[in-house]
């Protein structure tokens, strides 16, 4: 008989005998959690990726000023990619002698490849368009009708063409943050543009060119065009191109991530206790095989061998359950994601699978390799017990496959670190904290009742054991209180930023002398208003004296920035939302200074002290870098790069930017301010608010749903963790009720020292978990951190509630298992 044949009759019999249960079922919770997390997660990304390709109307947009080569258009259909074009300028309309400064886009057959066109045309009902609008017809937005005092059938004049009004825009995909997009839309077919004769040599013409289809072609599209591109085309990205979209969606991606940890770090506690409870219960059959000449590499091959069919089996055994779990939630999830929802990748199952195994080696191999040190005399010495392995590859193995791990699923060494490093440290100071408080406690057994004495005994007799057990509950309860702490500021987070009454209006280009009166005309409405920021169209053209295009790199934010005129401003408080991250905010009267945006900083490796120089019209002046902001591109407020000290832009002529809320009701508002202030330039933005705040509640929603599945997976694994010392309970159980104990007397003893357990285990996990939200929160997610007190009483009193329950459901065995029958066992 072979080795591995040997290895698999005791497995087998294992199996049958009971003794591979738990160890199983742990591993089999571990994948089938893993996997269906990283399946939803994977699923979900590439979903939301895809429905926020609909904000740019494609997967892959090119802008530029002109019409790009006909050979990269060739290039596009040699892949089969789908194209689309649209194009976009400003043009003043009059029709029954009012004048409108409208955004005119020009849109091919094929627009939209990405999501779709919501309009209004003669009946009251919303209906979704696939396509834009046909020849001889144009598409407006209502304020337009209202503005020019026209009505859907009537006739519009663009240049030289008048068309139909045949609908009202109420959605469209791909609405972008700039005059052209935000000015009262007129949406006209491609076909129709040379007619309007409104574009001469010398227009002002944004181009967008729109790609789409399958994923490698896209990506080969991308590098073979992305080296042909002069300094004025770029390809658009949402995470650069909508900053906040892109910060929502990096949030919620971070925070897919760190549910995917949680299950693992609680699979890992389970399959550690399990694997410790199925060596310690082969000791005796190790010494036997000792004793008939095996040796110890042979019992670690035999046993090694034995885990890794085990290991095998529960893997594709949890992949499976993980990916039928993963369908069920997406299934009851249908109605609040979107139509088209990404199909599982065989990538994220094999991912699963691998993961399956990595838990087991990093966590099964240590308390294994105690079986290669067992002694042949333990068949005549029962107390005889292998040396355990060193500590430093116990826990050092465990955290490196956990790093590899959280690394993998976060794609962030920063979020790594942060979570190994402050974990680690606080479970060795806690430890300690744990040993010493059990240690003081052995002093309130004279001064406790009998019951009360026996429940506390069961934590102190084997000090050791129970500052594991302690540990490894709070583990598992930080991991829930560190996912639902997060997953609860986070959608707290986003409704802040987008409460109801968030801005939805920009209102450009008011003069000095217009500010205060434009402010009153607001109050008057009772329309809320942000503050009111001047603003200096200027360029950054130097950096200590080196041109900025030495500095930058192609294709960042630094040269998108530097490409263009910024709008400059100054304040002489820092302005809400605007945190400094480095140096600090200037005092009164000091001039010449300035505080920059921190993305762009880095993109243009800009450090404190630095001299930036700044042309305006024809004019240059210099300001020293005092501060370093990071800001929240995603409030609907006006937000700068630069923000100059008081003083530093007195000699040059600035106008007032300021944004505020509307509601439906009142939108007749803007022409009469349009009128009253022919200058200023009011842009709309409900449609980008609208889709924001769509993107942001299928997430929250399908954030929810992720914790739920975390937290009952963590839940099914802590019985599991429980049963880790039910070997050592059923023998004390059958000795105390031989010696008088009955059943309620052990029960009592049980729910008393389980909930205790608990009890201190959920108090370590509110100190642990309030450590690591205080990192995560202030050096990876930027978010604001709040020390959450009611933990303190929530989080103990529930450790203790479910712990005990778990504890007593899982040692019940110890109370209704005869005594004598335990005593032949062994």
């Amino acid at each position: 008989m072979t080795r591995f044949n040997l290895a698999l009759r005791l497995l087998w019999r294992d199996s049958r005998s009971g003794e591979l249960t738990i160890l199983g079922l742990a591993l089999i919770i571990a994948v089938t959690s893993s996997t269906a997390v990283s399946l939803f997660a994977d699923r979900l990304q590439r979903t939301m990726t895809t429905q926020a390709a609909e904000f740019l109307a494609a997967d892959l947009v090119i802008a530029s000023p002109s019409t790009i080569p006909a050979e990269w258009l060739s290039k596009a259909a040699q892949l089969n990619l789908a194209q689309a074009q649209t194009l976009e300028f400003s043009s003043v309309l009059i029709e029954h002698d009012e004048l409108l400064l409208s955004g005119i886009k020009a849109v091919s057959s094929a627009y939209p490849l990405r999501g779709f066109l919501k309009t209004i045309g003669e009946g009251p009902v919303e209906s979704v368009e696939h396509t834009g609008p046909k020849p001889g017809t144009a598409w407006v937005e209502k304020r337009v009708l209202s503005a020019l005092k026209l009505n859907l059938g009537d006739m519009l004049t663009v240049g030289e063409l008048k068309l139909i009004v045949s609908n009202i825009i109420t959605y469209e995909p791909d609405k972008r943050g700039d005059l052209y997009s935000f000015s009262p839309r007129v949406m006209i077919n491609a076909d129709d543009l040379q007619a309007t004769g409104v574009l001469q040599p010398g227009s002002h013409v944004h181009y967008f060119f729109q790609f789409s289809g399958d994923s490698k072609a896209l990506t080969e599209f991308n590098r073979w065009i992305k080296p042909q591109l002069n300094p004025s085309q770029r390809i658009m990205d949402i995470h650069d191109d909508r900053p906040e979209l892109g910060s929502a969606l990096e949030r919620a991606e971070r925070y897919l991530g760190l549910s995917s940890i949680v299950v693992i770090l609680i699979s890992g506690v389970a399959i550690a206790m399990a694997t410790r409870r199925y060596i310690e219960r082969h000791f005796n059959a190790t010494a036997i095989l000792r004793c008939l000449g095996c040796k110890q590499n042979e019992i670690l091959r035999l046993y090694g061998s034995q885990f890794v069919v085990l290991g095998l089996v529960a893997s594709a055994i949890g992949c499976l359950l993980g990916w039928f779990t993963q369908q069920a939630l997406f299934h009851l999830l249908r109605s609040l994601l979107p139509q088209q929802v990404a199909s599982p990748g065989l990538l994220a199952v094999f991912f699963g699978f691998i993961i399956g195994m990595a838990v087991l080696l990093g966590f099964a191999l240590p308390p294994l390799l105690r079986l290669k040190k067992v002694s042949p005399l333990r068949v005549l010495r029962r107390e005889l017990e292998p040396l355990p392995s060193s500590a430093w590859l116990i826990y050092g193995l465990a955290t490196g496959i956990i790093g590899v791990l959280i690394w993998r699923y976060t794609d962030d060494l920063k979020m790594t670190v942060t979570i190994i490093g402050v974990g680690l440290g606080a479970l060795l100071l806690l430890g300690v904290l744990i040993f010493a408080l059990l240690r003081f406690s052995r002093r309130l057994l004279p001064h406790l009742g009998l019951v009360w004495r026996f429940g506390l005994q069961g934590l102190l007799k084997n000090i050791g054991s129970s500052v594991g057990q302690i540990l490894a509950f709070s583990l598992t309860l930080t991991a829930m209180v560190l996912s639902f702490i997060v997953r609860t500021d986070l959608i707290e987070d986003w409704q802040k930023q987008l409460p109801a009454n968030a801005p939805n209006h920009f209102a450009l280009n008011i003069f000095p002398d217009q500010q205060q009166g434009f402010q009153q005309d607001l109050q008057q409405q009772q329309i809320d208003g942000s503050r009111f920021y001047p603003v200096v169209r200027g360029r950054l053209v130097a950096i200590n004296n080196t041109p900025v295009q030495q500095i930058v790199s192609k294709d960042s934010q630094g040269e998108n920035a530097t490409h263009r005129e910024l709008s400059l401003t100054w304040s002489k408080e820092l302005p809400e939302e605007n945190n400094i991250t480095a140096g600090s905010w200037w005092a009164d009267a000091q001039t010449g200074q300035v505080s920059v945006e921190q993305k762009l900083a880095k993109s243009l490796k800009i450090k404190l002290g630095d001299r930036l120089t700044f042309t305006v019209g024809s004019e240059q002046f210099e300001a020293a870098v005092s501060s370093i902001r990071e800001l929240r591109w995603d409030t609907m407020k006006p937000n700068f790069y630069m923000i100059f000290s008081p003083g530093t832009l007195d000699a040059f002529p600035s106008t007032f930017i300021t944004s505020f809320y509307l509601p439906e009701a009142k939108k007749d508002v803007l022409n009469a301010l349009v009128k009253k202030y022919p200058s200023t330039t009011v842009l709309e933005v409900d449609l980008i608010l609208r889709q924001f705040q769509t993107i942001l509640a299928q997430l929250t929603q399908a954030i929810n749903y992720l914790l739920y599945f975390a937290l009952m997976a963590g839940f099914t694994v802590l019985f599991a963790a429980v049963y880790a010392s039910l070997d050592s309970r059923i023998y004390e159980g059958a000795l105390m009720r031989t010696l008088g104990a009955n059943r309620t007397f052990l029960r009592k003893t049980h729910i008393i020292e389980f909930s205790l357990l608990g009890l201190i285990s959920g108090l370590l996990a509110v100190i642990i978990s309030e450590a690591m939200l205080y990192a995560l929160y202030t050096q990876v997610m930027h978010m604001e951190y709040r020390a959450n007190f009611y933990l303190w009483g929530i989080a103990p009193l529930t450790g203790a509630l479910f712990v005990g329950l778990a504890g007593c459901w899982g040692v019940r065995n110890v109370v209704n298992k005869p005594p004598l029958q335990v005593l032949r066992d062994l």
